[in-house]
């Protein structure tokens, strides 16, 4: 190769390296000083890291919180969650939906405390063998519980490197982009930094660029040019049969419940309740807001006798925590027991 086009090549390697050392020291004290304070941070455990890296999939941090602690609280430890009935796990999940996560996370359980004598397994690689674990949980809980210098890609994390290098990357070249700008001796702090820039300043829609501690060095500093429209959401209404009575000779209510089929597509095993068409000419006695990925759902809760409505039993209001519930049933009962 001619030496012009090697100190070409050299000159640019050193620019390159140059802008990753600038980008890692300045990404770092920014998270240093504007980090949230989110609970599972606050310990590098490796059982913490990883619940909070399955809670936080496809659901918001806000309403990952309250759950968080409430599931340490029933299951502090890897070896009390494998020991778990799954019911009471699903119902200690409840409310924070794609509940395959649920199962997957008491099947790892398992599995640890089965085989691994209830010890994380320290790499990146092992931690993909067990169940609902993929390259980018085991990644950030290598990284953050064990220190391992290996980069995750997440949506926020994605999105950065594209806004960072002005073009659209995909597949093994975003896992490059990341793994190359990496902080090696600070990998956890370095991820968990790279997510906070894509979630409270690198936002999908209006990023707050003047607040950006790498603005200089991004090419974008902005929308990426051709950047893909949020999918619409869509609107569907559905109705539902509350029955709700006065336990026998006691102050507890009960309510009727049924559960979904063993081999549903959706929240298989998850109690429930019944659906029901909407009675003609009436009003429903309240109505709820909820939402699933891509659908605004407006709920209209009737309140009716629904034991002849199918196969079901009679849950005392003060059991409900530890039933299976799905989210919406969830919502349904809290609001018609604060009535």
């Amino acid at each position: 190769m001619p030496e012009i086009i090697l100190k070409a090549l050299r000159k640019f390697q050193a620019l390159s390296d140059s802008r990753g050392v600038a980008f890692r020291a300045r990404l770092l004290a920014w998270y240093d000083a504007h980090a949230r304070d989110l609970p599972w941070r606050k310990s590098c455990d490796p059982y913490r890291v990883w619940l909070s890296e399955i809670m936080l999939q496809q659901t918001r941090v806000a309403a990952v919180i309250e759950h968080y602690y409430e599931f340490l609280k029933r299951f502090p430890t890897v070896e009390k969650l494998a020991a778990a009935r799954e019911a009471s796990v699903l119902a200690a999940w409840s409310g924070l939906g794609y509940y395959r996560r649920a199962r997957m996370l008491h099947a790892a359980a398992k599995l640890i405390a089965r085989n691994h004598g209830g010890q994380f397994p320290p790499t990146s690689a092992e931690l993909l063998t067990l169940p609902g674990i993929g390259r980018y949980t085991a990644a950030a809980i290598a990284s953050i519980a064990f220190g391992e210098p290996v980069a995750v890609v997440d949506g926020n994390v994605e999105r950065v490197l594209q806004r960072l290098e002005g073009q659209s990357l995909a597949g093994e070249k975003l896992w490059e982009a990341a793994a190359k700008l990496l902080d090696r001796e600070r990998p956890g702090d370095f991820n968990q930094a790279m997510m906070e820039l894509g979630a409270t300043v690198c936002t999908p829609r209006a990023p707050a660029c003047l607040a950006c501690p790498v603005l200089e060095l991004c090419a974008t500093r902005g929308e990426l040019p051709g950047a893909a429209k949020a999918r619409p959401q869509k609107k569907r209404e559905i109705h539902y049969a509350l029955d709700l009575r006065n336990g026998d000779g006691a102050a507890s209510r009960k309510v009727f419940l049924v559960q979904r089929p063993a081999n549903a597509s959706l929240m298989p095993g998850m109690w429930e309740l019944p659906e029901i068409q909407p009675p003609n000419d009436a009003k429903p006695d309240f109505v709820v807001r909820h939402s699933i990925t891509v659908t605004n759902y407006t709920v209209q809760v009737w309140r009716k006798p629904a034991a002849s409505l199918g196969d079901g039993r009679w849950v005392g209001a003060e059991s409900l925590g530890r039933v299976a519930l799905t989210g919406l049933a969830r919502k349904i009962l809290r609001h018609a027991l604060m009535e």
